[in-house]
């Protein structure tokens, strides 16, 4: 069945009518596109333009090989459906319908390896495939999101008009969307972008801890802080959600944030960062610790028994709370330097391994407008790499360096009370513990491979001899000579 406004043919067409796809049809709607649709369940199709779309520029299909017939060559296919198996079925399914050159696009989280193989798939059939990170939530979809495409180089100069239009734009007016690079690296950075997410939810959830239950906080009273820090170098989405959040109130007058469950779901995106961190040998420790404390809050039932019969210290906070106040507002800057330096390391390490040329600072600019991790905060990081496009890290470029100098006593401070009160602050203490091993020249793993060497017979190196010899110990005479081979993860 056909459902077609008008004769023209469509220069989109999207894939699955949830909140995300229907958003995104809107958006490009209204920045003058016409834009195809196709559900699955075709009930979703006559809703939505008897509702939302109604009268607009925006064509409805009840079968995939309508709706491929409706769009402008090259066809532009995006899938809004779930990642995972789903993507893989609908390639399938519309790949028939399509000729050389035509485009499929995934605008879902999906996770990279998978866009790696789904390029390589589509390309073999004489298509070209874009896997594309798209944040913002439901708002920035409908008014404009970041967009991060990656995969099939040709199809860039095809998509880029709608994407570049459609996706959020910073004060300056550049467009938070720019091509990232090959087969997967578009989801890749999506999904760094979302550990980078994780990593700062958890950071702020453990200032309001610390300031509900080591200070004795009300909300109103953190609302007021995290409007102030708004205004000031924590200027971003998250920190003003979290105000937003703390001075809201229900029907009956009470907060609602009081009356929720403390345990945090997950989609995924965070674990894979962490996990792609393990394979590329990254040290990604806050954005681990960030997974780790959600999986921690997930078990609230043992967590009720632990607290009958653990004990904690019985210190209360005594002191300046206006004065640890703002020494929370610089751990809690400094902490998400590192994370942001953390994330890097990874794109870096992974743009090596997968070959992807990334752009580093236009990544930072992708991430300035639309996004969850949007922030003031992000242009420094554009301005970082655009002065050394070779930077090693964030830590190691004059702005941020001088950041964390000035808010290292601060930061220390917190890290202390926060043990001394027994308020837990994982981020926050793992990212102070990065940047004391980062800044350390000699770290105890001379100890560490004395270790290993002594029970596994796994060689070393040594200071006096040149980088690449190894050598073993027979420390307890009885081992011999013999020792294992080296590797590295």
């Amino acid at each position: 069945m056909e459902l077609k406004l008008g004769n023209k043919k469509a220069d989109i067409g999207v894939v699955g009518l949830a909140v995300m796809g229907e958003n995104l049809i809107l958006n490009m709607e209204s920045k003058g596109f016409q834009v195809a649709c196709y559900n699955r369940t075709t009930s979703k199709v006559d809703d939505f333009l008897g509702d939302r779309a109604k009268g607009k520029n925006i064509q409805g299909y009840h079968s995939l090989e309508d709706f491929c017939e409706g769009l402008e060559r090259p066809r532009k296919v995006m899938l809004m459906v779930k990642a995972g198996g789903v993507v893989d079925a609908f390639i399938d399914q519309v790949v028939p319908f399509l000729e050389q050159g035509d485009i499929i696009i995934d605008g879902g989280n999906s996770h990279f390896p998978d866009t790696i193989r789904r390029t390589e798939y589509v390309e073999s059939k004489g298509l070209l495939y874009i896997g594309t990170g798209v944040s913002g939530g439901e708002e920035g979809a409908l008014l404009g999101p970041s967009i991060m495409p990656g995969g099939s180089n040709q199809a860039w100069a095809e998509v880029k008009s709608i994407f570049q239009k459609i996706s959020a734009h910073t004060d300056e007016g550049d467009a938070c969307c720019e091509w990232v690079g090959e087969n997967g690296a578009g989801h890749f950075v999506k999904m760094v972008h979302n550990g980078i997410e994780y990593g700062d939810m958890q950071m702020i959830t453990e200032t309001y801890q610390m300031m509900k239950y080591g200070l004795n906080m009300n909300n109103e009273e953190m609302e007021a802080v995290f409007t102030k820090w708004n205004q000031g170098k924590l200027d971003s989405y998250l920190i003003e959600i979290t105000r937003d959040i703390l001075g809201y109130r229900d029907e009956n007058g009470d907060a609602t944030l009081d009356l929720i469950l403390d345990t945090a779901g997950q989609k995924g995106t965070g674990k894979w960062t962490a996990i792609a961190a393990l394979d590329e040998g990254m040290p990604l420790t806050l954005i681990g610790e960030a997974v780790f404390a959600r999986c921690l809050s997930a078990i609230k039932d043992e967590r009720v028994e632990a607290a009958k019969v653990l004990t904690g210290p019985e210190v209360k906070f005594t002191g300046e709370k206006a004065a640890f106040v703002a020494d929370l507002e610089e751990a809690l800057y400094a902490s998400k330097i590192v994370s942001y330096a953390q994330g890097y390391q990874l794109m870096q390490a992974a743009a090596k391994s997968y070959k992807w040329n990334l752009n580093y600072g236009g990544i930072a600019m992708m991430w300035r407008g639309g996004c969850i991790i949007r922030s003031v905060f992000l242009g420094k990081i554009k301005g970082a790499f655009d002065t050394n496009p070779h930077l090693n890290n964030l830590l190691l470029d004059p702005f941020f360096r001088d950041a964390v100098t000035n808010a290292q006593a601060a930061w220390r401070r917190v890290v202390i009370k926060a043990v001394e009160l027994g308020v837990p602050m994982p981020a926050i203490s793992s990212a102070l513990a990065y940047y004391d091993g980062y800044r350390s020249e000699r770290l105890p793993a001379n100890l560490l491979q004395a270790q290993r060497d002594y029970f596994g017979a796994h060689t070393y190196e040594r200071l006096d001899k040149p980088r690449g010899e190894v050598f073993h110990t027979n420390w307890t005479g009885r081992g011999g000579n013999t020792s294992a081979s080296t590797y590295v993860v």
